[in-house]
């Protein structure tokens, strides 16, 4: 299968990529903004898997970032299998003291990359095999859930990310591609300290990153357009 994970230089991205290298005939292309943390993760998926990923660096932040992901697909013509929209960016700020471009840097990773990435894709898939999209949401976009200060900002983001889904998988419904969200709950990962410092989370990025390469794989895909709660706890 050819697999393109996003935000894949830690927490459940990193781990996302190792699950699916396991298999040796994925051709997996590996996103992120961080090139050191991609060539360590391409160095462990080679000894773990001998399987050799390719890795790019493209930083969401940036103002070339969509030259740099259409540059990124350019040179990877190819019919992906399973995409997931993991890059995920947060600022945990008081409403009123957020910034302009801390809104802009938030809507950026967390929506703008997805849009621009999914423009690309969508065009070039063989409509002959399916391909599943899976966006990586958050409880804090999800609609009726708990809510916490400091968080506005990027749960709004993931709420966007969770309606384009709806949107999308309406918008393709006759064509071969699947569109879902997954709205994570805690897990214990770099941006979960961030957001709640101290905060110790039941799950693991592992055990995370399982579920979403297995939710991801399921054949068929009766599934489609759904935003779907995964937390045992919020956070």
């Amino acid at each position: 299968m050819n697999i393109l994970v996003t935000g894949a230089s830690r927490g459940i991205g990193f781990e996302i990529v190792r699950q699916f290298a396991k298999d040796p005939d994925n051709n997996i292309i590996a996103i992120a903004r961080d090139i050191t943390l991609l060539e360590s993760l391409n160095e462990i998926c080679v000894k773990e898997s001998n399987n050799d990923i390719h890795i790019y660096c493209v930083d969401f932040l940036s103002s070339s970032f969509a030259n740099d992901l259409k540059k990124v697909l350019s040179e990877n013509n190819l019919h992906f299998d399973i995409v997931i929209n993991n890059a995920g960016f947060l600022i945990n700020k008081e409403f009123t003291e957020t910034l302009y471009v801390d809104i802009q840097d938030v809507y950026k990773v967390n929506v703008f990359a997805p849009m621009v990435l999914l423009q690309n894709i969508i065009p070039s898939l063989d409509d002959s095999r399916m391909c599943h999209i899976v966006n990586i949401g958050s409880m804090g976009g999800y609609q009726g859930s708990s809510k916490f200060p400091g968080l506005s900002v990027y749960s709004s983001s993931k709420a966007a990310l969770a309606n384009l889904t709806e949107c999308l998988a309406e918008e393709y419904k006759e064509k071969n591609i699947k569109i879902n969200c997954l709205a994570l709950g805690s897990v214990q990962t770099e941006m979960l300290n961030s957001a709640f410092p101290g905060y110790k989370a039941q799950v693991k990025p592992q055990e995370m990153a399982k579920y979403i390469v297995q939710f991801s794989q399921q054949k068929p895909v009766y599934i489609n357009g759904k935003v779907i709660p995964v937390s045992n706890s919020t956070p």
